[in-house]
């Protein structure tokens, strides 16, 4: 179907975002023979570890980002952060290349503004109520309308950078604060949603490709100032609750179009199911699935986007992850506990590789599987207990 990388047949698969998730689209995608290049904003980033080249850029500068577009001239270019120039996605979308799942949908999801107007507003699924805010001023009126406790985000982040409960409403200036902090492309807007009382959260992967849409089994998960600490699949959930959530996560990623695979995020209530969030790329609740599914949901994306059929998923076994976060700054470390942790039954342990620490940032995940979810959550929060970031004392 298409040559060895680096020859002049070679299918080119061009990632913006090197991180874990990315290095695992990378080795999925080099599973097939496909010439891989990865570009990220830091050098030496997970996916630029393992790619066949990398570039370390600035994403949001359109120009450099489309220079190298057209230089690398790749079959599919595949966005995998928020910190894009996606007008520029737009543009070379006009120009002929392909991206991922359509530089339209990447736009949307990677603006919160986008995705929830485009949720509430046009398909009517439910949400939590909420309100935008451009200043101070604004998002105190927001807050006071929506009333406390309330979730401030910024409109653009990642891993729940900026995200905060404001409880009271004099909590309004320091969440407006750390959503100024933690936004990506300096954005100086915020999104306020009231609180919604949830009995559980979950993602639904959603799988769409030349075979039409198929869904992975629910990913239960606990997440905390935003970014999640572990997850779980499968999920336990009602016939019906099940049946609303496919529905509500078929509309959207309809709605979106292209191939690939999408993190729906869903609060199931009791009322209903509601729509939180949509990512068009493997999730980070999703890694999971490295040791639950057939395949995991980073060949299901490679597969899907590279057009290939996806017909159907299997769940092999029930399964948890847990992650290793730092609570240290330091480019010279060191992750005790591997061994340890790799010594409790069916546990994987994925290190990322990242070349510095910073304070909450992921460095690590155990993946556990067993037959019952429960024993499989206290295994991989027992084996990511076990690993700890140290300063590597150099002599």
């Amino acid at each position: 179907m298409w040559g060895a990388p680096f020859s002049a047949e070679a299918k080119k698969l061009l990632l913006l975002g090197s991180g874990e998730l990315g290095k695992e689209v990378i080795i999925e995608a080099q599973r097939l023979g496909v010439e891989t290049i990865a570009v990220d904003r830091y050098d030496n980033a997970p996916a630029m570890q393992i790619a066949h080249r990398s570039y370390c850029i600035n994403m949001l500068d359109a120009e450099l980002l489309q220079e190298i577009v057209r230089k690398e001239q790749p079959d599919v270019i595949v966005p995998e952060i928020e910190a894009i120039a996606t007008d520029a996605l737009i543009q070379l979308e006009e120009e002929g290349f392909r991206v991922v799942p359509t530089a339209r949908a990447t736009k949307l999801t990677m603006d919160r503004e986008g995705i929830r107007r485009l949720a509430a507003e046009e398909l009517g699924i439910t949400t939590a109520a909420y309100r935008f805010a451009d200043s101070l001023e604004t998002l105190q009126a927001a807050v006071r309308e929506l009333g406390t406790p309330c979730v401030v985000k910024p409109l653009m982040s990642s891993s729940g950078k900026g995200q905060s409960v404001c409880r009271t409403y004099e909590d309004a200036e320091s969440s407006w604060n750390a959503a100024l902090e933690g936004a990506r492309a300096k954005s100086t807007r915020v999104i306020v949603e009231a609180f919604v009382e949830f009995e559980s959260e979950i993602t639904l992967l959603t799988v769409r490709s030349v075979s039409g849409t198929v869904f992975c089994p629910p990913i239960g998960h606990i997440q905390k100032d935003g970014d999640y600490i572990e997850s779980w699949q499968p999920h336990p959930m009602s016939e019906e609750q099940l049946n609303e959530a496919k529905e509500i996560a078929k509309r959207i990623t309809d709605k979106l179009g292209g191939y690939g695979l999408f993190g729906v995020e869903l609060f199931l209530t009791k009322d209903g199911v509601v729509f939180s969030e949509v990512s068009p790329r493997p999730h980070d609740t999703g890694m999971v699935t490295m040791v639950t599914q057939d395949l995991s949901e980073f060949a299901l994306h490679v597969r899907a986007i590279l057009g290939f059929p996806v017909t159907g998923v299997e769940l092999l076994t029930p399964g948890a992850s847990a992650t290793l976060k730092a609570d240290l700054e330091t480019s010279s470390y060191k992750i005790l506990g591997v061994s340890e942790a790799l010594s409790l039954p069916r546990t994987q342990v994925r290190l990322f590789g990242k070349p510095e620490t910073k304070v909450g940032r992921r460095m690590a995940v155990a993946l556990s599987a067993s037959p019952d979810v429960e024993r499989a959550r206290d295994t991989a929060k027992q084996a990511a207990n076990m690993l700890k970031v140290e300063v590597n004392h150099v002599k």
